[in-house]
């Protein structure tokens, strides 16, 4: 955190004259610093190009050959959705030891928004290998963006000022920006037969119209990371040097430290890849979704068992410690069952629902705007109801367990509506999925933002980052199961796959309320 009084910010009054200020005294954007627009921007274009390209993924890996896709089926890219999206959240933690450790968060943000464009980029290209390719550089170049960008804004602000939690709605409300916009242009550019034939007028294949999106997302992060070059000169000392920067043996070990694991990688990695290369071990794609599943099954047991076996704890503490098993569990539920947003809902608008409006047709993508345009307008709603209702204000665990029956309804809601979709002939009314991502944003609403503000609250200040490290991990793994679920598209009938989310996450919001007050008591008084 840097010292308000002792850091200045350059500005331009837009007449080519430039005066320093002090952060606090700095009210240029809204109020507030104008570092706070070149982190908004940057956080708004990363989001555009994650959740445009995110809104395509699964749909492009089982189109037909024919229409430009792979032609794999669900059970194959299921799981490959369900990896990548993963590892993009459980990246964040190298990302931000990476940045905090050896280069700083600064470069960590521009360095990641570069490796996403090249991504992006990558995935222009209609070949396995370069669409893998991509994946990967998103992934990495995510790790090293996402997690870092959110510290930068805190350090645009002094100790104590009050407009720091009024900056970070600022900042979120980018997030939602980019992601309610993504899905309506990269949807376009890849689905929408008004765009193809314009293709084929101007003699270019109709059939590359999906690298067209992906190709969107990638000019969205390269606008991203011009405008933060751009915009750099306003973030005065953010995120410029690593923490730990003033003792150079710290330093020291610290790259030692990463110059090992780099090369233990290469030991370990440079000869699997070269068999594989040769043809003299095989490994897929479904090896590695094995591996990293039963990862992340076992990192979060023997993380916690290590955490609470630990003897540094107060009494306090180590209850407190107790009380996150059980919303490391019921958040990673909670994400599993949210993010088949991606995979068995897009599936579900791509292929059983009537997309027209009017006799309009829309690009089934489009639905995945709907939940950012909830948040938009329901966040200060509910912003507004947890302070009205005072010392009525539900504990964490209840709020939990809200948000899990809320996800639950919208489910149970898809049982008759898929019901009708099969036996239906042009697909059912948009505003099936339209009343899904409405009762799924409502429990967003109840579990996201809390349960992130009770990690805070129940870690001992000394690991609090571990515990931000630890709120990733269970959404990591919620991915990876949700892209598990998402695989059996395919296999089971919809009634009967829907109606297995709707009691699992339904169920484990009962289960949840049962267990508020045993919970509540490992809290010792944390709400």
């Amino acid at each position: 955190m840097i010292d308000g009084a002792a850091s200045e910010i350059t500005l331009d009054d837009g007449r080519g004259v430039s005066r320093t200020v002090r952060p606090e005294d700095d009210r240029s954007f809204f109020g507030h610093p104008r570092g706070l627009s070149t982190l908004f921007f940057t956080e708004m274009w990363e989001r555009f190009s994650y959740y445009g390209m995110r809104a395509l993924l699964l749909l492009f890996m089982t189109a037909p050959v024919a229409s430009g896709g792979f032609g794999w089926d669900v059970a194959k890219a299921g799981p490959i959705y369900g990896l990548y999206t993963a590892m993009v959240y459980l990246s964040a933690l190298p990302g931000g030891w990476i940045a905090d450790r050896l280069i700083g968060q600064r470069r960590a943000v521009l360095w990641g928004g570069i490796i996403i464009t090249l991504g992006h980029l990558s995935l222009t290209f209609h070949s396995v290998q370069w669409f893998y390719l991509g994946l990967f550089l998103i992934v990495v170049g995510t790790g090293l963006l996402k997690p870092n960008i959110s510290s930068m804004v805190g350090e645009l602000y002094s100790d104590g000022d009050a407009r720091r939690d009024a900056g970070f709605s600022i900042f979120y409300m980018g997030i939602n920006l980019g992601a309610f916009i993504a899905p309506l242009v990269c949807g376009f550019l890849a689905q929408s037969e008004t765009f193809r034939n314009w293709l084929g007028v101007v003699g270019i294949t109709p059939e590359n119209s999906w690298h067209w999106g992906f190709g969107a997302a990638a000019v969205g992060m390269a606008l991203g990371v011009i405008q933060y070059i751009l915009g750099a000169r306003h973030l005065g000392d953010a995120g410029l040097q690593p923490e730990g920067v003033e003792d150079p043996l710290q330093r020291a070990r610290t790259r030692r430290l990463a110059g090992g694991a780099g090369v233990l990688a290469a030991v370990v990695l440079g000869p699997l890849l070269y068999l594989q290369y040769t043809g003299v071990l095989t490994i897929t794609v479904e090896d590695i979704t094995d591996w990293v599943g039963k990862l992340l099954i076992v990192l979060p047991i023997v993380y916690f068992i290590w955490l609470l076996t630990r003897r540094e704890w107060s009494r306090e503490e180590r209850l407190r410690l107790g009380a996150i098993p059980f919303f490391f569990l019921f958040a990673a539920i909670f994400w599993s069952a949210f993010e088949q947003a991606g995979s068995t809902l897009n599936l579900f608008a791509d292929r059983f629902t009537d997309n027209r409006i009017l006799g309009w047709e829309f690009p089934s993508t489009w639905f995945q705007s709907a939940n950012s345009i909830y948040i938009i307008l329901l966040a200060p709603v509910f912003a507004w109801l947890w302070v009205r209702l005072g010392k009525r204000d539900p504990s964490s665990p209840v709020k939990f367990a809200l948000g899990l029956i809320s996800l639950s309804l919208g489910f149970l809601l898809l049982v008759p509506g898929s019901r009708l979709a099969i036996l239906g002939d042009g697909g059912v009314s948009p505003l099936w999925l339209l009343g899904v991502y409405l009762l799924h944003t409502i429990g967003e609403l109840c579990l996201s933002p809390v349960g992130l503000s009770t990690m805070t609250k129940l870690a001992p200040a000394r690991i609090g980052g571990q515990m931000m490290g630890i709120w990733f991990l269970a959404t990591a793994v919620g991915n990876f199961i949700g892209g598990q679920v998402g695989g059996l598209f395919e296999a089971l009938p919809l009634p009967k796959l829907f109606g297995a989310i709707f009691l699992t996450t339904a169920g484990s919001g009962v289960l949840l309320l049962l267990l508020v007050r045993p919970v509540k008591r490992l809290m010792g008084g944390v709400r």
